[in-house]
């Protein structure tokens, strides 16, 4: 039936093009949006000027000799009105028009007797013509696959969708306007690297063909480059992109997506958890008018007072394991007893801390600010001086989940190459995630780098504002192919 369909579009297109009329002309007549045409319909009606609308169809309906036209574009719907008597083109149109069609009508503003606003037309062009029907109209279109897959559609008949592509531009255009207005620098950094660094990651590689070699995705939003503009003189610099990290999907996590990272010099861990709550909470304000949000399980209320997570605790708490007094047989037998899955390829203490902070982690609901973090899984963050098992790290802590990561930058090149060379040790060992030795930024860090603190937040905060998947707040999510599946 769909190819009937398609094959009874083509031949209107052929009545198109023979009766003159281009099907896919490059501009169509445009005064005004339909939006406005609404708001100032009164004024317009009165004075009888005659002015052009475009949009799609999405209702036609005949009764005699006129015709109806639901016409609709980003703004607003309006009707559409075709008489016969007063149009000349009427059957050709009539005859050719379907719903989904792009078409400019231009005419007089006037009311129908039902009251409904309307345009008379008195000229129309076709902007495009439509090939394929609208799902809804024949066959629905309820597959949620399906959905992502044809996104366009669902944006099209799905207000939801719409709002919250409109929502994430909100999103990011507050994070920006937040940053700048606080004098940052937002800077642009490589995306294909030579070596990926400033994150425990494993990265997508590809073929650079002029310089034949290999290079990498970047896996952060330029942390080595932003430090060396600190080096350079810079002192508060940030930069919003799009990342990529070669690793498993689920509902929080996602291999291309959009990450922020700022670096602020002189201020520390501190300094940027007041930044970071600010930031927070008027991007929350700005984005969807609130501070409350019901994310999973948990609500979560921004306005209110935001706690500290001690790691060491935290995990003695809901575990019984004091991560600073433990090995790896122990921390085992404890992922083994509370069904913690986890990755044995490259298998070692650091990812056995991190595997049960996870767990912890989802039963904490924020916000709130994990603080005190092992320097075993802090590779790039300065050691707190009273305990230097311990780092100035900070994570934002929310339903659950971490939704931003920051510190006290490691700017002693010294200790940054020993902690570079154990992570090496790891890698050696079968640890695909921990980060390589980067020469060139211990370089830069012998030339001096001020004190310095860093945070990065990625997409996932929009999608736990919004209480869905990632998947379902990307725009375009990544989708294999129907023959690849």
């Amino acid at each position: 039936m769909l190819e009937d369909i398609i094959n009874e579009r083509l031949k209107k297109r052929e009545t198109l093009l023979a009766g003159g009329k281009n099907p896919y002309p490059a501009k169509v007549p445009r005064t005004h949006e339909i939006g406005a045409l609404l708001r100032n319909f009164l004024i317009f009606s009165l004075l009888r000027k005659k002015v052009s609308a475009a949009g799609r169809i999405i209702g036609k309906r005949a009764q005699g000799g006129v015709m109806f036209l639901d016409l609709q574009d980003a703004s607003g719907k309006i009707q559409a009105v075709a008489n016969k008597k007063k149009f000349s083109e009427f059957n050709l149109y009539k005859d050719t028009l379907d719903i989904g069609d792009f078409i400019s009508v231009s005419g007089r503003l006037f009311k129908t007797k039902k009251g409904e606003k309307s345009i008379e037309v008195s000229n129309l062009t076709v902007a495009a013509k439509s090939l394929r029907p609208l799902p809804t109209t024949w066959y629905g279109f309820h597959d949620e696959e399906e959905k992502l897959r044809k996104r366009y559609l669902d944006i099209l008949f799905n207000p939801e969708v719409r709002d919250m592509v409109e929502k994430r531009a909100k999103f990011w255009n507050s994070i920006r306007k937040f940053l700048i207005d606080r004098k940052f620098l937002e800077v642009e950094t490589p995306v294909l690297e030579t070596l990926p660094g400033g994150a425990d990651a494993r990265p997508f590689t590809t073929h650079h063909n002029a310089l034949d070699m290999d290079v990498f995705l970047r896996i952060s939003m330029g942390e080595l480059w932003q430090k060396k503009l600190m080096v350079a003189g810079f002192e508060k610099t940030f930069e919003i992109g799009r990342q990529f990290r070669n690793e498993g999907m689920d509902a929080e996590h996602l291999q291309d997506y959009t990450q922020m990272e700022f670096y602020w010099a002189y201020a520390d861990y501190e300094m940027g958890m007041a930044l970071v709550e600010d930031l927070f909470k008027t991007v929350a304000k700005e984005t969807f008018g609130a501070l409350k949000f019901k994310i999973g399980e948990f609500d979560v209320d921004f306005g209110k007072k935001w706690e500290h997570y001690d790691y060491r605790d935290t995990v003695k708490k809901y575990t019984g394991i004091d991560i600073l007094n433990t090995d790896i047989g122990e921390m085992e037998s404890k992922l083994k007893e509370l069904k913690i899955h986890y990755d044995k390829k490259g298998f070692n203490l650091t990812r056995a801390i991190d595997n049960l902070w996870k767990y912890c982690r989802r039963q904490i609901g924020g916000p709130g600010f994990l603080t005190s973090v092992p320097v075993e899984v802090s590779p790039l963050a300065k050691k707190d001086e009273k305990q230097p098992q311990l780092t100035q790290r900070f994570q934002v802590i929310i339903a659950g989940s971490e939704l931003g990561n920051g510190y006290s930058e490691l700017n002693d090149p010294v200790d940054q190459e020993e902690r570079f060379n154990a992570q090496m040790k790891l890698r050696e060992a079968g640890d695909e995630e921990a980060q390589r030795k980067d020469n060139d930024f211990l370089e830069a860090l012998q030339y001096g780098m001020p004190p310095t603190c860093g945070f990065g937040m990625s997409e996932r905060v929009f999608s736990f504002l919004m209480n869905k998947s990632a998947r379902e707040c990307q725009i375009f999510p990544l989708m294999k192919p129907k023959n690849e599946k």
